[in-house]
């Protein structure tokens, strides 16, 4: 049985606030863990069924009538999770990723649904439930309040964020929450527009050293306006899918971290440099 998930909020900032509690965001992918009937289904946040991909997760010890809210990562040689590592897992089945299943939330425990119950006391019920973590299955960390020194302690250690939740939030199913709030360990650097996607809206961009940097898709309307307004001068040659431009116009973009290839995962716009 699948249950959408409750989402997260972006916000800009941390901040302390004991009435709200404090956890790491994972580096990985969300899933539903479920079993009724002793049958045990795994999706995605999006309703793909894929416990066929994690043989590991179905004979955990989870009592029946149990419906468990994750991310499923992979970790690193430092121990932090790896993102595509994670989805090289999710994709073949030949890879010999280990995951860990990382829980934050219960819905359904003994046949009966608890999403109406307080963030804490949900829980405490999942610490009964999962009384020990071990590699394969762990409960999630979390905190009262102290957002910003959790923050800059997952600044210091390069980690994706941190989530911060209301302590007595009901799990509001289907529907993005500003009970709970994602905040985002971006980077920053300035790259050159290098060249244009022709039928989706996707920017290449460059290094200041000239190198390829990725591709960018998340941009204002009102700064891709401007960027049209300008971009016919700057071309230099196309092909069937890009236009290919003089990097002459420099963008100051955010993003999560560099990937294995060295390019800039998930860049959007933040302004323009002179």
């Amino acid at each position: 049985m699948f249950i959408s998930p409750m989402l997260l909020h972006k916000a800009d900032q941390p901040f302390n606030d004991d009435s709200w509690i404090t956890e790491l965001k994972l580096d990985g992918f969300r899933c539903i863990w479920t079993k009724f009937n002793n049958k045990v289904r795994i999706y995605t946040r999006h309703n793909n069924e894929i416990t066929s991909m994690f043989p590991e997760l179905i004979n955990i010890d989870i009592p029946d009538g149990t419906v468990l809210d994750g991310e499923i990562i992979v970790s690193d040689n430092e121990g932090k999770p790896h993102f595509e590592a994670v989805m090289e897992r999710l994709k073949s089945k030949k890879s010999q990723h280990k995951i860990s299943f990382c829980v934050f939330d219960i819905l359904y425990i003994n046949n009966i649904k608890i999403t109406n119950k307080p963030l804490l006391d949900r829980k405490e019920i999942l610490s009964q439930v999962i009384p020990e973590d071990n590699n394969l299955l762990t409960k999630t960390q979390w905190t009262h309040g102290n957002g910003e020194s959790y923050f800059d302690l997952v600044k210091q250690l390069d980690l994706e964020g941190i989530v911060l939740k209301r302590a007595n939030t009901k799990y509001q199913t289907g529907k993005r929450s500003v009970d709970w709030l994602k905040v985002i360990n971006y980077k920053y650097a300035n790259v050159y527009v290098s060249g244009l996607r022709k039928d989706e809206f996707g920017l290449l961009l460059n290094f200041e050293d000239g190198s390829y940097a990725g591709l960018l898709e998340f941009m204002p309307t009102s700064n891709r306006k401007e960027f049209y307004k300008v971009h016919n001068k700057l071309i230099i040659k196309e092909n069937d899918k890009f236009k290919y431009l003089d990097p002459k116009l420099k963008m100051n973009v955010k993003y999560r971290n560099l990937t294995s290839k060295g390019l800039l995962r998930i860049p959007s716009f933040v302004e323009w440099v002179s």
